[in-house]
């Protein structure tokens, strides 16, 4: 599925990945390929993305933190996701 993680200030990331967990107003929730569409609200916490290769832009890469080579992780204070026809896109502040 396709991901992408804009801010106020700039796109984030963008890729393919396998997985992306999110910090949900009414608890955490994972998203995984084909998924059913859904909109949904996001609280301070966690996103965490799983992918087999991520490609960051200068000014982003270093708001993510590796987990391993397959996994980083970025921190939010909220936000909004939608996904919809396999492409994820998540609001965060």
């Amino acid at each position: 599925m396709f991901l992408e993680i804009v801010s106020p200030e700039a796109k984030l990331f963008q890729g393919e990945v396998t997985s992306v967990s999110l910090p949900g107003v009414d608890g955490s929730f994972q998203l995984l390929n084909q998924h059913a569409p859904i909109v949904s609200t996001l609280k301070e916490g966690t996103v965490k993305i799983t992918a087999t290769q991520f490609h960051f832009n200068k000014e982003s890469e270093g708001k993510f933190a590796k987990i391993n080579e397959q996994n980083y992780s970025l921190a939010i204070s909220s936000g909004t996701i939608e996904m919809k026809d396999n492409k994820v896109i998540v609001l965060v502040d």
